[in-house]
């Protein structure tokens, strides 16, 4: 029978601040621009029903129900 090995402890990869940063303002830009795109009816953006009109067919394209 082979002896068991004792592994070491594990590392953890070291993750930048610069990169973790970076992430994060990526994935909150990508969350703002998901919820303009799919559920926002003129209340938050200051151009009123422009966005909508806008953004309608894309909304009709991704099954977004906007009416």
């Amino acid at each position: 029978m082979p002896k068991a090995t004792t592994a070491g402890p594990l590392s953890t990869p070291a993750v930048s601040p610069r990169l973790l940063w970076t992430a994060l303002a990526v994935v909150g830009l990508m969350l703002l621009i998901t919820y303009l795109v799919a559920f926002d009816q003129g209340a938050v953006s200051r151009s009123g029903m422009y966005l909508h009109e806008l953004m309608h067919d894309g909304r009709h394209l991704l099954g977004v129900p906007c009416h």
